[in-house]
């Protein structure tokens, strides 16, 4: 009985280990864009700067001879820069290399308020982006000047050897 009860708390403990745990999940087990949905719809005339965003992903890269298919952990981060306004992230898309739709983040608005930041990680073992994978983000405030960052951070190690790059999102409207 004894060693039933330990395989089985073995097999549970080896399940518990092994799950990829997803890292937008806040401490709360709460999906990080849940609590900034938008309560209310968004109003058109009251968007008075309006944006679309494309943000390359480098899932993978060449590395160097010896390992020449490197797969790389992917950072989106949207970063409100407005001290006092809030900016309003409707689309949240992620392509492949063909072009397809992988994955849609949100399904309906949701707000960053003034400085606020919102991460979403690509894990290394995703590689349903592929080489040529990108976002493609649809902001928008109610201030004209309005000046939102949109960047991905690549990282990725081989051996003794870690590295990091980071690209910035250009607008394609």
């Amino acid at each position: 009985m004894k060693l039933l009860n330990f395989i089985l708390v073995a097999i549970l403990f080896l399940c518990l280990c092994c799950q990829n745990p997803n890292p937008n999940v806040t401490q709360d087990g709460e999906d990080e864009f849940q609590h900034l949905k938008l309560d209310r719809q968004l109003n058109k005339k009251d968007k008075k700067f309006e944006d679309l965003i494309y943000v390359p992903i480098y899932s993978d890269i060449y590395f160097d001879i010896t390992n020449q298919n490197l797969l790389l952990a992917a950072t989106l981060s949207i970063r409100n820069t407005s001290f006092s306004d809030s900016l309003f992230v409707s689309t949240i898309d992620y392509y492949n290399t063909e072009g397809s739709l992988v994955k849609r983040y949100i399904d309906s608005p949701i707000v960053l308020m003034p400085m606020a930041t919102i991460n979403y990680v690509i894990e290394r073992e995703d590689t349903s982006g592929g080489p040529g994978a990108n976002f493609i983000i649809e902001l928008s405030s109610d201030n004209s000047d309005a000046k939102p960052l949109v960047q991905a951070i690549m990282t990725g190690n081989s051996g003794n050897k870690g590295f990091a790059f980071s690209i910035d999102g250009y607008s394609v409207k």
